[in-house]
């Protein structure tokens, strides 16, 4: 079996020992390293290699955002799923735009940690989607509005999708999942994934949350 590798990056020693003792226990999970601050995690993830990170955003000396972005630039093939204590935080929504996958309360249930990484390492980025929207939403006016003046729906980033594409597109931005996308337009959840895949590739984009954010800077979602 093929085990995900983990970082875990928290200022917290009993934090890290916690996320540490729930991830040893899976069979498919293997924490690879441990690391406090964002620069110590910089150079964990270029020396282990890790395939997911948790990231905590509120650490002295390079914070958790920085870090976020440094990873994602430098090895885009590492997801970062960063850690928060209020679901409603601007560190969390910052480390998204960032170029993290998605992010997680730091008193998730064990099994809300475990599924959230196993999903991340999957390519099913969004960890919880209809909590991102509530970020998406309450920092909404960092980003242009469909609207006001600038980018538009005829961005040149959404040149290339087809009508359904973009259709699939307005879903996920509002928080669905491919369930409810595929009970909305009446096709098979397959066949969402499928389209997910596509407009994951035409945008550039790893993950579906980057996808949200793209659809609200070109004017195609608003709040």
């Amino acid at each position: 079996m093929t085990r995900t590798r983990v970082l875990i990056v928290d200022d917290q020693a009993l934090v890290r020992m916690g996320f540490t003792m729930v991830l040893d226990a899976q069979d498919d999970l293997e924490v690879v390293g441990e690391a406090a601050d964002g620069t110590a995690a910089i150079a964990q993830v270029r020396a282990l290699t890790p395939d997911v990170v948790l990231m905590d955003v509120r650490m002295p000396g390079m914070n958790g955002i920085e870090a976020t972005a440094r990873v994602a630039a430098e090895h885009p093939e590492c997801r970062v799923l960063v850690l928060t204590t209020f679901d409603l935080d601007e560190y969390a929504f910052e480390a998204l735009r960032a170029g993290a996958s998605g992010f997680l309360l730091k008193d998730a249930r064990p099994d809300e940690l475990v599924s959230a990484i196993r999903a991340v390492a999957a390519g099913d980025a969004v960890v919880a989607p209809r909590v991102t929207r509530r970020l998406l939403d309450m920092y909404a006016t960092r980003l242009p509005r469909a609207d006001e003046p600038g980018p538009t729906p005829g961005d040149p980033r959404l040149a290339d999708l087809t009508p359904r594409e973009l259709d699939v597109l307005r879903a996920v931005a509002r928080g669905m999942s491919n369930g409810e996308i595929a009970d909305e337009l009446v096709v098979a959840e397959a066949t969402v994934k499928t389209h997910v895949g596509r407009i994951l590739a035409k945008l550039g984009v790893r993950d579906r949350v980057q996808a949200v954010i793209v659809a609200y800077q070109a004017g195609l979602a608003g709040p």
